[in-house]
């Protein structure tokens, strides 16, 4: 059996607990799925897995998390020390948690789900979904497994709790009776989760956990005291890009274009002129009158160059008497016998 180290929330690991400790099973074991990557469409790997917690009133709640599994490779061969085993694969697995609202193919949703569609079932819309996403992956003529994408994970990931509770907040919703609801794929109310995304991640308590994120701030000089509406709208930004990870380029560009970051992008455009210029904007008569200063003695040198004063000795051998000596070229000619 392959062995490979990984980093995990507690959560999945007590999941794990529990499939060996056969008094309390889970109610749906971990599962690796293969999905759509949001902001791609390639297919990566995600980590699903279920829990039946305790109620309030004595009941079971169940609760669904997806976790984004990425691989942390170093560039050269690396290894790992377990006890008195050594492990080859020196790959480390970093297993995120994740909130995905976001529909991997947005362009066929808008098309087949959107404002235009009509209202149908969950099921009927990821088994119509699967089809369509395995379908394309199968076109791409790929045999590699990694890039396929199996209708039966598609209908799994539909499965989840999560999921369920997610296209409640995406879509349009009617509920014909107390079994039956219908969706619809509403874009708008999607912007609407978006900015309230935003909006969590824009709290000053969410960028001060991050240093490299501060430091991004601080390098556009917006933690200075006098930039305080600047400073909100850096912080509305870096949550923009923070959830542009995650973010189709057209469902991206629709939520950059739902704010004003003009007064930001000055300002940081103003920050880079003053880079490659630090002098004060009051310099600048000043430094045109050294150039032009500098440019006359320039000019003025070159013309004391080309008239120069001849030396006192060079005046006295101009004004010797040298009619009948001989040329010194006489000296070097060869003697005839």
């Amino acid at each position: 059996m392959d062995t490979h180290f990984a980093v995990l929330p507690t959560d999945v690991i007590d999941s794990v607990i529990l499939q060996i400790d056969h008094s309390r099973q889970p109610s749906r074991p971990p599962r690796f799925l293969r999905l759509p990557h949001p902001r791609t469409g390639l297919p990566s790997l995600f980590l699903t897995y279920q829990l039946q917690e305790g109620g309030g009133n004595g009941s079971e709640v169940r609760s669904s998390t997806i976790l984004e599994v990425q691989t942390v490779a170093p560039p050269g061969a690396r290894s790992w020390f377990m006890r008195e085993e050594v492990v080859s694969d020196g790959r480390l697995l970093v297993m995120t948690p994740i909130r995905s609202n976001i529909p991997a193919d947005t362009d066929t949703w808008s098309d087949r789900f959107g404002e235009q569609a009509n209202f149908r079932p969950a099921d009927d819309i990821l088994e119509e979904a699967a089809t369509r996403l395995a379908e394309a992956s199968h076109s791409s003529g790929s045999q590699d497994p990694s890039l396929i994408v199996a209708p039966d994970d598609i209908m799994t990931f539909g499965a989840l709790d999560c999921t369920v509770h997610a296209m409640r907040h995406i879509c349009d919703i009617k509920e014909i009776t107390a079994e039956i609801t219908v969706f619809r794929y509403s874009q708008e109310r999607l912007m609407e989760q978006l900015t309230k995304k935003v909006a969590a991640l824009a709290t000053p308590r969410i960028t001060e956990m991050s240093r490299s994120l501060i430091r991004g701030l601080a390098k556009n000089a917006l933690m200075e005291d006098e930039h305080e509406e600047l400073l909100t709208l850096g912080r509305t930004q870096l949550a923009c890009d923070l959830l542009a990870q995650y973010l189709p380029p057209n469902i991206r560009k629709g939520l950059m274009a739902s704010y004003d970051f003009a007064p930001l992008e000055s300002h940081v455009r103003g920050l880079q002129r003053h880079h490659l210029d630090p002098s004060p904007p009051g310099d600048m008569t000043a430094k045109k009158d050294r150039k032009r200063t500098s440019t006359v003695s320039e000019g003025n040198s070159v013309k004391r160059k080309k008239e120069p004063k001849p030396s006192q000795g060079v005046g006295k051998l101009k004004k010797a008497n040298v009619d009948g000596m001989a040329k010194l070229s006489t000296f070097f000619v060869k003697r005839t016998v």
